[in-house]
């Protein structure tokens, strides 16, 4: 029964992992290095990289602040909403990230809620950088929360009030004892929140209105050059797609360890 269950496991991640891996960087180089290293440097797939590090870099920045406020708040304190704010945070597990990217041009697009106004005052967000980094920062919100919060429950509350008593006032405890205490979820959670950014497409396809050099992240690059017949280019992106998850795959894997 060990052995079954150890070989299905095995055949399982080769076929699901193992193989569409070895797929992509095979396609990725049918045509030669010559084209490969042509597909990626060329001028749209260079913006598209460029946009992906830019919106991944924001939204990590903006959710790890999010992150470490919301798990402090939530596990050292009581306060009335508490509920609503786990409620908050789990939001964006529940819904469809198409279905937020078409809330936000509801709110933001030019028919939508606030579209008037932001005309009134030539403030693009739908079909630009802003409503991309929106539609990224909402579906990434969860990542460091949720991954700081077990730790810190974990943690407790001691050392923090034998600081207090001590005379240490609430930013000193913060910084020199919660944080530090903490640290490798905050790496382990901004490392899954810098994955699923850059890997982000549903809520991005919504709103980015696939402009290409300007609108287009890699995810998105790669959809149109498939449909543009570019297979080879396609997966050229794809390949770095696929470095970068494994790249955050091996931090995950290394960080594991050290997380509570």
């Amino acid at each position: 029964m060990r052995r079954a269950l150890i070989a299905t496991s095995v055949a399982l991640v080769a076929v699901i992992l193992v193989l569409p891996l070895i797929f992509i960087f095979t396609e990725a180089f049918s045509h030669g290095i010559a084209a490969y290293f042509s597909a990626i440097t060329e001028p749209d797939t260079l913006a598209a990289i460029r946009l992906t590090l830019l919106v991944a870099a924001i939204a990590v920045a903006a959710n790890l602040v999010f992150g470490v406020i919301a798990a402090w708040s939530v596990t050292k304190f009581e306060f009335p909403g508490k509920s609503l704010l786990m409620t908050i945070i789990d939001l964006p597990f529940a819904v469809s990230p198409v279905i937020s990217g078409v809330v936000f041009v509801l709110l933001f697009g030019r028919s939508g809620l606030f579209g008037e106004w932001l005309v009134a005052h030539d403030i693009k967000i739908i079909f630009a950088v802003p409503g991309i980094v929106l539609a990224t920062i909402f579906v990434t919100l969860p990542f460091v929360a949720r991954e700081l919060i077990p730790v810190m429950q974990a943690l407790g509350t001691e050392e923090e009030e034998a600081a207090m008593m001590l005379g240490a006032n609430g930013w000193q405890t913060f910084w020199r004892v919660t944080l530090p205490n903490a640290k490798w979820g905050v790496l382990y959670g901004t490392l899954l929140c810098a994955g699923r950014a850059v890997g982000e497409f549903g809520a991005v396809s919504v709103v980015s209105g696939h402009i290409r050099g300007a609108t287009t992240t890699m995810p998105l690059h790669v959809e149109i050059l498939y449909n543009d017949y570019s297979f080879s280019a396609a997966f050229a992106v794809s390949s770095l797609l696929t470095l970068m998850a494994l790249v955050t795959l091996v931090s995950q894997y290394l960080l594991s360890s050290k997380t509570p």
